[in-house]
């Protein structure tokens, strides 16, 4: 089996410690990436974090996901709210699948608090900045020991 995580995120987050840092804060998407590869490492995983504004880029990913990654960890972005297509690509892969947002959605507006990715993902953390991909990456650590 592989020991590969796809860390997938989704349009906008190619901003993140530029865009609205109020909501998003100061990290970027490289912070990101070191941050879940230490803790990686220690479960003895590998990852690779691919960021698109494309919804079927990250369709073709999860895709791509069932043959190489043993999990998933994606922030979908504003298409957490509106992408049947990225739900149903999920739902064709079979390993863990654990849904990253940034900000607590659920304190924001009405429409972002519909998420079609939920009712895939194993598990969903939002809302501890982007820390929550490190807590991510713990959890599917533990989920692959």
């Amino acid at each position: 089996m592989s020991n590969l995580i796809y860390i997938l995120n989704g349009p906008n987050l190619n901003l993140l410690g530029q865009r609205e840092p109020e909501i998003y804060g100061a990290e970027t998407l490289a912070d990101v990436e070191a941050a879940c590869a230490e803790v990686a490492q220690g479960f003895g995983l590998g990852i690779e974090l691919m960021q698109s504004n494309h919804e079927g880029r990250l369709v073709d990913w999860i895709q791509d996901a069932r043959g190489a990654a043993a999990g998933i960890i994606i922030n979908p972005g504003a298409f957490t709210h509106t992408s049947v297509a990225i739900l149903d690509a999920l739902n064709a892969y079979e390993g863990p699948v654990l849904e990253v947002h940034v900000s607590n959605v659920h304190r924001r507006e009405p429409f972002r608090h519909k998420s079609y990715v939920s009712l895939r993902a194993d598990g969903v953390i939002a809302g501890f900045g982007t820390e929550g991909y490190a807590l991510a990456m713990r959890r599917m650590g533990s989920l692959l020991a």
